[in-house]
């Protein structure tokens, strides 16, 4: 694990390679009905055209799954390591919407260490942000990640 943290380490500061999703109507009603959430804003054409947002928008959480494979490649590259989900903060600032394509970029902002009677522990935390084809910020999240 000493190993992989000294990696881990070196990387702070690392911007990973960017992620462009091109956002569909489908994929954000399959995202609602995964969630489990019923809101018409997010499925219900007719509803939410009458809406402030004049059509369908996404869940707010869909930022935090957008470019997550990214992430998770990296941290699972070494089958012998655990990798846990350790928080998630979510700063949204304007819908995304279908037709929107998104760019997620991920940066490594901090590596800490805690030593334990198992073996240490990382924390890694994520800074992420994503801007739609106008170079508009839609949101802004870091989420950490416990490897031990």
């Amino acid at each position: 694990m000493a190993d992989e943290a000294s990696k881990l380490k070196e990387k702070v500061g690392l911007e990973l390679e960017a992620v462009v999703c091109d956002i569909e109507k489908g994929t954000l009603r399959r995202f609602a009905q995964a969630l489990g959430d019923p809101n018409p804003l997010w499925q219900d054409e007719e509803y939410a055209v009458k809406t402030r947002y004049g059509g369908i928008i996404a869940p707010p959480t869909l930022a935090l799954t957008l470019g997550f494979s990214r992430i998770q490649q990296m941290l699972t590259s070494d089958p012998s390591l655990t990798v846990l989900h350790g928080s998630t903060e979510l700063e949204p600032y304007q819908p995304i919407r279908p037709g929107d394509v998104v760019t997620v970029s991920t940066r490594i902002a901090r590596v800490r260490e805690r030593p334990g009677k198992m073996g240490s522990t990382l924390f890694v935390t994520f800074e992420i942000t994503c801007r739609n084809q106008r170079q508009e910020m839609v949101a802004r999240c870091r989420q950490m990640a416990i490897i031990y």
